[in-house]
C-alpha cells in the first residue's frame, strides 16, 4: 500500500512540475519545492525540456484540437496561417504552449524551430520566457480557445510539427500524433522550379515578356452573404515589375498613400506615381481596365489582360485592385519572383487570390461607412473568423473562399538565355507574343458589347473581298460625345491565298519592339517572330523573322541633355459634372551632365468636358446601420444617416439624410402595488392563548418580471386571560360569544352616535362574506352618515369601515 502511495504522488509531482514548465504562473502557492529550472540558461535548453517532457507521457483525449485554418495539408513558403487550440463545449483550459518543430528535430539547436509565431491577442498569449519560440498563456485562467498567427519558413524548410500541450488543472494533455499536433510539408510550387520569395539575387539572362490575366470570381453566387448588387466591381488594377528594393505593398507592412488610395477609393493614380518615382529599380508599369461589374460569363465578357517584361535585376511582379465595394479590401501579388534556381524565367504561374486588408479603414462589411483606422493596422489577409458581421464570417473558421484568380505565362524571350535546363516543347510553344494592340480609343461614355467573331470572306477565290465584324451599343452616357461605329470591316481572301495561311507559311505574330540601344540620341530596335506552321509541301518560309528599325530618344543629344519618363494617364476631371480641368505628369529619368535643371515641361493642363450638371442624380452615401434604441425598455426611436457625395455646385439634395423610427423593447418591469395594512383583529379566543392577525389586499399583480407580491396576512399572539377548568361547553361558548356580538352591535350603535356629534348614522350593515375560504382572508362592514347637522364637524361625520380576518384556519 506505502509504494502504491509513493507511486501515485510522484506521479502528482511529475504533473505539478509539468504544469509549472508550461505555465507561465509561479507555483510558489504549491505545498512542496522543487529545484528551480535555470531561468537565465540558453532557451534551446529550456525548450528541448519541454519537448523531452512531452515524449515522456501521452495522455489519449478528444476534448482539444489545434488546427490550422482552412485545414490545409502543406504549407505555402513565407504565407501566413492563423493557429487556434480549442476545447469541446463542455472542457477549457488554464494554460498551454506551442511550438512549431522541424520534423525529425530533436530540439536542441535554434535551427529545429522553424517558422515565427505572432501575437494576436497580448492578453490572451505571450511568447515563453524562456523558450523564445515557443507562445504560452499571458495569464493563467480559464479557456475554450486561443489563436496567434504563424508565418511558414522559406522554401526548402521540408516539414513541419506543429504541437500544443494543454493544462487542465494539475493534467498535461499533449501527443505526438492526434488531434494536438499538426504535420504540415511544404508546398509543391505548380509550375516550374520558382526560388525562394524573394530571391536575393537572379542569374537568369536576357529577358522575358509575360501576359497576367485575371480572373474575377466575386459573385453572388459563390460569396452570397450581404453581396453588394449594384455598385459590384473591381477598380483599375495597377502594378509593376520591379527590384527587390522596391515593395509595393506586402503583408505585415504598412500601406502607402498610393496603395490606400487603391484599397479605399480604387483610384490607382498616386499608386502610379509612386511606381513611376522609383527610376530604374521598375521596369514596367503594369495596368488594366476597371470591371463593371466584378463579375460576367467569359462569354460575355473577355478577363482583363496585360503585358510585362522582367530582367535579371528588376525580376519580381506586383499588383493589386480593389474589391469595391469595400471599406479597404483588395487582391492581389507582392513580390512574385519569376526568375528559378537555374538560371531561367518561370513559364507559368496559376494563383488563386483572397482578399487582404490594407490596415487604413476598420469596416466590416462591404458598404460600412468610413471609419478611419488610427494607427494605421499592418496589411494582412481576410479571415472566416474577424467579425460575426462579416460577409466572409464563418464560426467553424473555414477557408474563405478565392474571390479572383490570377495567370501568368511567358509568353517570349529576349537575348542570349543562359539557363542551363534546354527547353522542351512547352517552352518553344511559350515563346510567342501577339503584336502589341493599339489603344482603345472608345469613349468611356460609350458601353458597348464585345466584337462578334469575323464574319466569312465574301471572297471564295483570291481575289480580295472583305469580312465584318460587329459590336452592339448597350448604353451613351453622355449624348453629348458621339459613338464610334458599331460595324468594323478588313479586307481578306479565299482560303489558301494569303501569305499567312495555314495551308501555306503560318508566322506567329511580332513581339513587340525592344528597348532602344540607346538611352540619348540615334539607337536602334528591334521586333521578331516565329514560324507557327510550315508549308505542307516540306518548303522553307522566305517570311522574315526578325525586323529592325531606327530609334531616336533624344536627337540632340549633349551635356545638357535631359531625359524624361512618357506622359502619365490624365487625373480625373476636376469636375464632376459641366466643365472642368484635368492634370498629367511625367517625370525626369536622367538629369544633365553638366549639372544644370532639366528645361522642360513636367505637367500639363487642359479643359475637360462632363455630362450636363442636371442630368447627374443625387450621389448619396449608403445609410449607416441603425443606432440603438433610446430606452432599454418599453417604447423608444433609433436612427440612421447618409451623407451627400454630390459636388456642392450641384445644389441643395431632397434626398433626407436622416431616418428616425420607432423601436421596442421588452415591456418595463411593474412591481407588485399593495394596500396599507389593516387594524389588528381582536384575538380569537376569550380566554387563553391565542391569535390575532392584520391583513393588506393586492391592488395590482406584478408584470413583466417586476417584483412579486410580499405576504398579504400577518400573525401574532395574543393572551386576554386564563381560562378557568369549569368553563362551559362549546354549546355554552358560542351562545356567550353571540350575545357579546350583539351586545357589542348595539354599544356600537351608541358609540356611532356618541363619537359624532351633530350626526346621525345609519347601524353597521352586515360584515360581508370572507374573501378567501381558507388560509385568511378579510370582511368588512360600513357604517353610513344617515344626517348632519349644521354644528357637525366636517373632520368627524363622516363614513366608518371596519375589517377583519376570517376563515384563517389552513387550507
Amino acid at each position: 500500500m506505502s509504494s502504491l502511495l509513493d507511486t501515485m504522488f510522484g506521479s502528482f509531482l511529475n504533473s505539478v512540475v509539468l504544469v509549472c514548465l508550461f505555465s507561465s504562473a509561479t507555483c510558489d502557492s504549491l505545498a512542496f519545492t522543487e529545484e528551480p529550472f535555470e531561468r537565465n540558461g540558453k532557451a534551446d535548453g529550456y525548450c528541448s525540456r519541454i519537448l523531452r517532457a512531452q515524449s515522456s507521457k501521452k495522455e489519449a483525449t478528444n476534448e482539444f484540437r489545434l488546427r490550422v485554418e482552412g485545414d490545409p495539408e502543406s504549407y505555402q513558403p513565407g504565407s501566413t496561417y492563423r493557429v487556434t487550440i480549442t476545447a469541446t463545449s463542455t472542457s477549457y483550459f488554464r494554460g498551454f504552449s506551442l511550438i512549431a518543430l522541424r520534423e525529425g528535430a530533436e530540439g536542441d539547436r535554434d535551427d529545429d524551430y522553424i517558422g515565427n509565431f505572432q501575437i494576436i491577442d497580448e492578453e490572451e498569449t505571450q511568447f515563453m520566457t524562456n523558450c523564445p519560440p515557443a507562445v504560452t498563456e499571458s495569464t493563467p485562467r480559464r479557456r475554450t480557445s486561443i489563436q496567434v498567427f504563424w508565418t511558414a519558413p522559406p522554401s526548402g524548410s521540408g516539414c513541419v510539427l506543429l504541437k500544443a500541450s494543454i493544462v487542465q488543472k494539475r493534467i498535461i494533455y499533449f501527443q505526438d500524433e492526434g488531434p494536438l499536433t499538426k504535420r504540415m510539408c511544404e508546398k509543391e510550387p505548380l509550375y516550374g522550379d520558382v526560388t525562394d520569395k524573394p530571391l536575393l539575387d537572379c542569374c537568369a539572362c536576357g529577358t522575358a515578356k509575360y501576359r497576367v490575366t485575371f480572373y474575377g470570381n466575386w459573385s453572388e453566387k459563390i460569396h452570397p452573404k450581404d453581396y453588394p448588387r449594384r455598385a459590384n466591381h473591381w477598380s483599375a488594377l495597377i502594378g509593376a515589375s520591379h527590384s527587390k528594393n522596391y515593395v509595393l505593398w506586402e503583408y505585415g507592412g504598412v500601406a502607402s498613400e498610393g496603395v490606400k488610395q487603391v484599397a479605399e477609393l480604387g483610384s490607382p493614380v498616386k499608386m502610379e506615381e509612386e511606381i513611376r518615382q522609383k527610376g530604374d529599380d521598375v521596369l514596367t508599369v503594369i495596368k488594366m481596365k476597371a470591371q463593371w461589374p466584378a463579375w460576367q460569363p467569359l462569354n460575355v465578357r473577355a478577363a482583363p489582360s496585360a503585358e510585362f517584361s522582367v530582367d535579371r535585376t528588376r525580376h519580381l511582379m506586383s499588383f493589386l485592385t480593389m474589391l469595391g465595394p469595400s471599406p479597404d479590401w483588395n487582391v492581389g501579388l507582392s513580390a512574385e519572383d519569376l526568375c528559378t534556381k537555374d538560371c531561367g524565367w518561370v513559364q507559368k504561374v496559376l494563383q488563386d487570390l483572397i482578399p487582404w486588408d490594407a490596415g487604413t479603414d476598420s469596416g466590416v462589411t462591404y458598404e460600412s461607412p468610413n471609419k478611419p483606422t488610427a494607427p494605421q493596422d499592418k496589411i494582412r489577409p481576410l479571415t472566416s473568423l474577424d467579425h460575426p458581421q462579416s460577409p466572409f464570417y464563418d464560426p467553424e473558421g473555414g477557408a474563405i473562399t478565392p474571390v479572383a484568380r490570377v495567370l501568368v505565362e511567358r509568353i517570349a524571350r529576349k537575348g542570349e538565355q543562359c539557363n542551363i535546363v534546354p527547353d522542351n516543347v512547352d517552352d518553344i510553344v511559350a515563346d510567342i507574343a501577339q503584336e502589341e494592340k493599339e489603344e482603345d480609343d472608345t469613349p468611356e461614355t460609350c458601353i458597348y458589347s464585345n466584337w462578334s467573331p469575323w464574319s466569312a470572306c465574301s471572297s471564295a477565290t483570291c481575289e480580295k473581298g472583305k469580312r465584318m465584324r460587329q459590336r452592339m451599343l448597350k448604353a451613351q452616357l453622355d449624348r453629348s460625345v458621339p459613338c464610334p461605329h458599331t460595324q468594323d470591316f478588313e479586307p481578306c481572301m479565299g482560303p489558301g491565298c494569303s501569305d499567312e495561311d495555314a495551308s501555306t507559311c503560318m508566322m506567329s505574330e511580332w513581339i513587340s519592339w525592344s528597348p532602344c540601344s540607346l538611352s540619348c540620341g540615334m539607337g536602334t530596335r528591334s521586333r521578331e517572330r516565329y514560324v507557327k506552321q510550315f508549308p505542307e509541301d516540306g518548303s522553307v518560309c522566305t517570311l522574315p523573322t526578325e525586323e529592325t528599325e531606327n530609334c531616336v530618344v533624344n536627337e540632340e543629344c549633349s551635356p545638357s541633355s535631359c531625359l524624361v519618363t512618357e506622359w502619365g494617364e490624365w487625373d480625373p476631371c476636376s469636375a464632376t459634372c459641366g466643365h472642368g480641368m484635368r492634370r498629367r505628369e511625367r517625370f525626369v529619368t536622367l538629369n544633365p551632365a553638366d549639372g544644370t535643371v532639366c528645361d522642360t515641361e513636367l505637367l500639363e493642363r487642359e479643359k475637360c468636358m462632363m455630362p450636363e450638371c442636371h442630368t447627374i442624380p443625387c450621389l448619396l452615401s449608403p445609410w449607416s446601420e441603425w443606432s440603438d434604441c433610446s430606452v432599454t425598455c418599453g417604447k423608444g426611436q433609433r436612427t440612421r444617416q447618409r451623407m451627400l457625395k454630390s459636388p456642392v455646385e450641384l445644389g441643395d439634395c431632397t434626398e433626407e439624410l436622416e431616418q428616425v423610427e420607432k423601436c421596442m423593447l421588452p415591456e418595463c418591469p411593474i412591481d407588485c402595488i399593495m394596500t396599507e395594512w389593516s387594524e389588528w383583529s381582536e384575538c380569537n379566543k376569550s380566554c387563553g392563548k391565542g391569535h390575532t392577525i392584520r391583513t393588506r389586499m393586492v391592488i395590482m399583480e406584478p408584470q413583466f418580471g417586476g417584483n412579486a407580491c410580499p405576504e398579504i396576512i400577518q400573525r401574532k399572539k395574543c393572551k386576554v386571560r386564563k381560562c378557568t377548568r369549569g368553563q362551559a361547553n362549546s354549546d355554552e361558548r358560542k351562545r356567550r360569544r353571540e350575545q357579546r356580538e350583539k351586545r357589542r352591535s348595539k354599544q356600537g350603535r351608541s358609540e356611532g352616535a356618541a363619537e359624532h356629534p351633530g350626526c346621525r348614522m345609519r347601524p353597521w350593515s352586515s360584515w360581508t362574506e370572507c374573501t378567501k375560504l381558507c388560509g385568511g382572508g378579510i370582511q368588512e362592514r360600513l357604517m353610513t352618515v344617515k344626517q348632519k347637522t349644521k354644528s357637525a364637524q366636517l373632520s368627524s361625520c363622516k363614513d366608518r369601515k371596519e375589517i377583519r380576518a376570517c376563515n384563517v384556519h389552513p387550507c
